[in-house]
């Protein structure tokens, strides 16, 4: 039986497995370094060499420098852990699903308080 047996189907909705949380084992853990005050001001000082400490792959680091919210996710992220860098970056949580549902953050919050998205 495949791990994947008994999940529904759902195109476009990365799934966060054991496979992923290892992929992406260094990136979360960056990510949830940002809790400490001290840690964002390193962070702030010089991105790239706090990537390398946390040894991230070149594939990661370049999501995180760029801002690629969506590599990040394909890469191994943890949504919980990755908005721990969007609110370094003053962004929301409705910021972060308007980039990942293509509907930017005006439709994405306009679609939750009309009782979520229609197209599934």
């Amino acid at each position: 039986m495949s791990p994947a047996a008994g999940r529904r189907d759902l195109p476009g909705t990365p799934v966060f497995d054991g496979d992923t949380s290892r992929r992406g084992l260094r990136m979360n853990k960056l990510f949830m370094s940002l809790r400490d005050p001290a840690a964002r001001e390193r962070f702030l000082v010089d991105q790239a060499a706090y990537c390398q400490e946390f040894g991230l792959s070149p594939a990661q680091q370049q999501a995180v420098l760029a801002r690629d919210w969506q590599a990040m996710i394909e890469l191994g992220g943890s949504i919980f852990y990755v908005y721990k860098l969007a609110m370094m970056d003053g962004r929301s949580m409705q910021y972060l699903g308007g980039v990942f549902t293509g509907m930017g953050e005006d439709a994405f919050v306009a679609a939750m308080r009309a009782g979520g998205r229609r197209d599934g």
